[in-house]
C-alpha cells in the first residue's frame, strides 16, 4: 500500500449554555436584566474571539433569569461575532407556534449567515404554558403536533398540515428561506426513551440534558437514538449533551463560587416541585462522581472528556451558569473554558485514538 493510512480522531464541538442568569456585580449586588442581557452577549462575544463552537440561551419566564426570547439575544450576537454557532437551549416549542419559531430562527440563520440552530424541547418549566395561554393538560400532544409541523416547515416547502392545537395550513409557504435549504435543528431530551424515539422518528440531532448522576447512566439512550434511526430510515447525527459546569483558577474557588448562588436557585425551584433541600454533600458528590463540572482546568478537562467517552458524542455543552454568580467571574471562566479546558479534552482524546500506521 502506497502512503499513509492514518486515523484520525473524531471531530467534537464545545459550547457554552446560559439562561441568562440575573449575576451579582463586583460588589455583590445583582444586575438589572438589561445589564444582565448584555452580559450573556459579552460572554458570547468573547467565546468567538476565543474559538468556541457553540453558545445556545435557553428560554425561561422566571425573575432568576433574564433570557425569555433566545432568537432575539441570538440575533444581536449574530451582529457581533463571526464564527460562533448561534443555538437555543432550548426553545420551548409546545407554548410557541412552530412558524413563527422557525421565521425567527431562520432570521438569525440570514443575519448570522448560516451560523442559527433551534435545540427543540418540551421544557422543565411550565411558566410559559399558562403565560402563553396553554393547558398544561395538553403537555404532551402540544409537542408532538407542533414537532411534526416544524419538520414538515424545515423542507422549506408550501405545507398542508392538520392538527387539534393551531390552524390547519394549507399549501402554505413560511419565509425567509435559509441560504443552506435547511435550519440545523436539534431536539433536547432529558430522561425519557419515546423523546428519544420521536427525534430519531424525525431525523434530527439529539441533544441529551444530563444534569445529575454519572454521565454513563445515559449511554442506552445514545444507543438507543442510533438503533431507532437505522429502523426508521432516518440519519443517525452526532449526539450532543449538555450539562452544568464552571472553571476558575482553583478547585476551591470555583466551588465557592458555585455552592452558595446554586444552592439558592436549586432550593427555590425544588420547592415547588417538593424536593429537599439540597446538601453540601450532595454537592459535591455530584462534582465528584456526578454530571457537575466544577474546578480548575486540571479538574474539568478530564471530567469532561471521561463523559465524552462514556456517551460517545460529538458535542459537549457547558451550562457555565448556576445563580447569581459574579459576572468578572463568569467572563473568566469562558477563558479558562475556552484557552485550557477544551483545547486539554482535546489532547485527552487524541491520546485514545489509533496509532497511525506506517506505510507497508
Amino acid at each position: 500500500m502506497n502512503g499513509t493510512d492514518t486515523t484520525a480522531p473524531p471531530t467534537i464541538e464545545f459550547g457554552l449554555d446560559t439562561f441568562g442568569d440575573i449575576p451579582e456585580d463586583d460588589h455583590g449586588d445583582l444586575l438589572g436584566q438589561g445589564d444582565a442581557i448584555r452580559q450573556v452577549v459579552a460572554e458570547a462575544v468573547l467565546a468567538d474571539r476565543l474559538g468556541v463552537d457553540v453558545i445556545a440561551l435557553g428560554e425561561h419566564h422566571r425573575p432568576e433569569y433574564a433570557i425569555s426570547s433566545p432568537d432575539t439575544v441570538l440575533a444581536g450576537i449574530a451582529t457581533r461575532t463571526e464564527r460562533i454557532t448561534l443555538a437555543s437551549g432550548v426553545t420551548v416549542l409546545s407554548s410557541d407556534d412552530p412558524v413563527r419559531v422557525y421565521q425567527r430562527f431562520a432570521t438569525v440563520d440570514a443575519l448570522s449567515r448560516g451560523r442559527a440552530q433551534v435545540i427543540l424541547g418540551r421544557g422543565s418549566f411550565t411558566e410559559s404554558f399558562p403565560l402563553f395561554g396553554y393547558d398544561l393538560a395538553d403537555y404532551d400532544v402540544l409537542f408532538e403536533e407542533k414537532i411534526e409541523l416544524f419538520s414538515k416547515l424545515l423542507e422549506e416547502k408550501p405545507v398542508t398540515w392538520e392538527g387539534t392545537t393551531r390552524a390547519a395550513l394549507d399549501h402554505a409557504d413560511v419565509f425567509p428561506k435559509t441560504d443552506s435549504g435547511r435550519l440545523d435543528t436539534w431536539v433536547g431530551v432529558g430522561g425519557s426513551p419515546q423523546s428519544v424515539l420521536r427525534t430519531a422518528r424525525y431525523g434530527l440531532k439529539l441533544m441529551l440534558a444530563v444534569i445529575g448522576g454519572p454521565a454513563e447512566r445515559f449511554a442506552p439512550f445514545v444507543d438507543l437514538y442510533r438503533r431507532a434511526t437505522a429502523e426508521f430510515g432516518t440519519q443517525a447525527h452526532p449526539v450532543g449533551v449538555h450539562s452544568p459546569g464552571f472553571v476558575a483558577d482553583t478547585d476551591a474557588e470555583a466551588v465557592e463560587l458555585v455552592w452558595p448562588r446554586y444552592r439558592v436557585i436549586r432550593d427555590r425551584i425544588g420547592a415547588l416541585r417538593g424536593w429537599p433541600p439540597v446538601t453540601r454533600r450532595e454537592f459535591e458528590s455530584e462534582i465528584a462522581h456526578g454530571s457537575q463540572y466544577i474546578g480548575s482546568p486540571e479538574t474539568v478537562a478530564p471530567r469532561i472528556a471521561d463523559a465524552i467517552r462514556a456517551l460517545d458524542v460529538g458535542r459537549f455543552d457547558m451550562i457555565y451558569t448556576s445563580g447569581s454568580i459574579p459576572a468578572s467571574a463568569r467572563l473568566h471562566n469562558v477563558e479558562l473554558y475556552a484557552t485550557e479546558v477544551i483545547p486539554r479534552v482535546r489532547e485527552l482524546l487524541a491520546s485514545d485514538a489509533p496509532a497511525a500506521r506506517r506505510p507497508a
